[in-house]
């Protein structure tokens, strides 16, 4: 399960980057007298942005066709023979680009026959995007606490900036704005002059909101059972492929989402939680384990492997692999210590729940509403 590459901010993040360009603008003269530091020297030359919005980057397009070639090369003797989509532009052209570098030039031959999308929408089940068709799943679990942690951290950088620059005042929405604008102008050029305007600690705020929000809206901070019983569709699609329960399994499934899929199936397997939940009012632990920076940036890759290896386990055994790096599958009560892995009986006994549990049925209902 691939998560597209870099894009550019989304609509409703690419406002807040707006309303900063159009305050400086208007406030040039403010900083043109200003005694400003060497990071915040820039600001006297002005700043445009030329972000797009929702699109692939020309870093992200790299970064799949790059995966794509990693992926031939690793697992040189298995052959794939489909790849599945989510049916959103930046996720089709991800796996566009994933393909090129998987199968060169012969794409172009087996695109029609081998790419598929599922729809992502209120009424298409979907291990993708789980959440579109649970009724009761609202993005506000997350945002909500975001806004919370927000009117926390973001104050006090106001205050400092707007020391630096009288007569500017900037708001809470504009330090929100100059934040995105760091991180999107590393997904789109690789660089961006705001970075080094904010300290190590303000940058780590800044990511902690996101950890809120993705934990909040597509993590353990849902309520109730939501998590597991969204991810849990995820899961049983990996149980019932790694059995070989239907008797058509394929060697290879290539597939391609969003940072929600993985988080959402991290969730049903008891991956990544943390003990007390993250909480809106802080404090910023640095050991946490939900971090969204780790999981799923762009480009985030779950690979999930099915191997034999005698030194470990007598028969199969699963690991995963989650952007090149093992995570011990800690829900088995044995792990091989040196490939966090463990035997495929045992996974698929410790998430029966997921794996016997289906869009629809009474817990889905009783989570989602019918």
């Amino acid at each position: 399960m691939h998560r597209h590459g870099s894009r550019y901010p989304l609509t409703s993040e690419l406002v807040f980057i707006t309303e900063l360009v159009a305050k400086l603008g208007k406030s040039s003269v403010s900083i043109q007298k200003a005694r400003l530091p060497s990071s915040m020297d820039f600001l006297k030359h002005g700043y445009v942005s030329t972000l797009g919005h929702d699109d692939l980057t020309a870093p992200g397009r790299l970064q799949l066709f790059q995966h794509g070639v990693d992926f031939r090369l690793k697992y040189a003797n298995l052959e794939a023979d489909a790849l599945l989509a989510g049916l959103q532009d930046r996720v089709v052209e991800s796996s566009q680009w994933f393909a090129q570098g998987y199968f060169g030039r012969q794409w172009a031959a087996l695109n029609s026959t081998m790419f598929s999308v599922i729809a992502e929408d209120s009424v298409t089940p979907s291990w993708i995007t789980p959440m579109n068709t649970c009724k009761n799943w609202q993005y506000a679990y997350g945002n909500n606490a975001t806004i919370e942690w927000g009117s926390r951290y973001l104050p006090p950088i106001a205050k400092r900036l707007n020391k630096l620059l009288p007569g500017v005042n900037l708001t809470t929405d504009n330090v929100h704005g100059a934040l995105f604008a760091c991180a999107y102008d590393l997904a789109a050029h690789g660089v961006s002059p705001w970075c080094d305007v904010f300290s190590q600690s303000e940058i780590e705020d800044f990511e902690y909101e996101l950890d809120l929000l993705m934990d909040g809206a597509f993590g353990y901070n849902l309520p109730g059972d939501m998590g597991p019983v969204l991810g849990g569709l995820y899961v049983k699609t990996l149980v019932d492929r790694l059995t070989n329960s239907a008797g058509d399994a394929k060697s290879v499934y290539l597939e391609f989402g969003h940072d929600t899929t993985i988080d959402l199936a991290l969730t049903a397997l008891g991956l990544a939680k943390d003990t007390p939940p993250l909480l809106a009012k802080g404090p910023v632990k640095a050991g946490r384990k939900f971090r969204t920076s780790l999981q799923v940036p762009f480009g985030a890759q779950m690979v999930w492997e099915r191997f034999s290896c005698a030194a470990s386990f007598t028969g199969p055994q699963v690991r995963l692999v989650l952007n090149d790096a093992p995570v011990p599958l800690a829900m088995c009560k044995h792990v091989d210590r040196r490939y966090g892995s463990c035997a495929l009986e045992e996974f698929v006994k410790a998430n029966a729940a997921s794996a016997s549990h289906a869009w629809g049925d009474a817990r889905w209902n009783a989570t989602c509403g019918a």
